[in-house]
């Protein structure tokens, strides 16, 4: 079963730039002991809270600065999301992060797009994170008119990310006001460090993808609106083990989520978490009973829910269709 789930073809949505750089790369550039910069960038059992998680962003975003690394980075997080059949992906950063060396935020989405362009045989679009802590103007605002320069040639979308419980979600009409007024699709971070009524606020805010989101599970108008209004969960599990959101992974509400509302299995972060998309599926198979069938829903949920365009939608389930025949037959 575990050859299996690798040679599938994988579609992934929720997934930071940030934290899936390689060790060896970060090592390599900054001049550190490999087995060091490890205990520092990933997750173990002695992680304790989000802060703890947190912090595993350090040294990766100190090295993600110039165009030569941001594009070297992309490269290679390509190349490893190629090796486990994933087909198609969304990489989200925040480029408010990748300017503290004097590159400008039009720099930095064209140092990752130079990146994608040298991978063939995955398709891969951006997805800019405007963060909580800056609130509804300045380089929020910034992001916003970047996201719309490269709209549809390399950037599909805007995110909201950052600390949901100490900037609540319904604070940020303003920003998305300007967000619809661009015509902008979007995906909101919510229901992950803060309960459902932060779900409930990224809905009336218009999103129509949420991240994590597993709040839901503690409220049954909140289930329902999902399902009604066909709102997409990008779930993370071990990164919600990691973050303490949930303390054992079995205890993890993935398959009640995933029988009631649409649903797509996302890493969050490989490096820091760990994790590959093949091993949460296994995972998913092995802790809560998925089938192929439950794992190939996933991935179609995730293409319907992606922000492309329908006719390349269409060729995305058509090769998820195949590839899970072929592997089964």
């Amino acid at each position: 079963m575990k050859k299996i789930i690798e040679n599938v073809p994988k579609v992934e949505l929720h997934l930071h730039l940030d934290g899936s750089v390689r060790v060896e790369t970060v090592a390599e550039l900054l001049h550190m002991d490999k087995e060091v910069v490890y205990s520092k960038m990933v997750c173990d059992s002695y992680t304790k809270s989000l802060t703890d998680y947190l912090s595993k962003f350090e040294l990766p975003l100190k090295v993600m600065q110039t165009k030569d690394n941001l594009k070297r980075i992309m490269k290679e997080l390509l190349e490893d999301l190629k090796k486990e059949h994933v087909i198609y992906v969304e990489v989200r950063f925040a480029p408010l992060l990748h300017m503290d060396m004097g590159l400008t935020m039009e720099e930095v989405v064209e140092s990752l797009i130079d990146g994608m362009r040298e991978v063939t045989g995955i398709e891969c679009n951006l997805i800019l994170c405007c963060m909580r802590q800056a609130g509804n103007g300045g380089r929020n605002l910034e992001t916003i008119e970047i996201a719309k320069k490269f709209l549809n040639s390399g950037v599909v979308a805007v995110d909201l990310a950052g600390d949901e419980s100490k900037y609540p979600t319904d604070q940020f009409q303003v920003l998305f006001d300007k967000i619809r007024k661009e015509q902008i699709p979007y995906t909101i971070h919510a229901g992950e460090a803060d309960d459902y009524h932060s779900i409930l606020s990224a809905i009336q805010l218009g999103a129509k993808r949420i991240g994590h989101g597993i709040a839901a599970i503690q409220n049954e108008e909140t289930m329902q609106i999902l399902k009604d209004h066909d709102i997409l969960l990008e779930v993370c599990p071990e990164s919600n083990l990691n973050t303490k959101i949930v303390s054992d992974k079995k205890d993890h509400p993935l398959k009640e989520l995933y029988w009631q509302v649409p649903v797509s299995v996302n890493t969050d972060n490989r490096t820091v978490s760990n994790i590959t998309l093949s091993k949460e599926y296994e995972d998913a198979i092995r802790l809560f009973g998925f089938t192929l069938d439950d794992i190939k829903k996933c991935n179609l949920n995730a293409v319907k829910h992606s922000f492309i365009g329908e006719e390349k939608k269409e060729a995305l389930c058509h090769a998820i269709e195949e590839g899970f025949y072929d592997a089964t037959h």
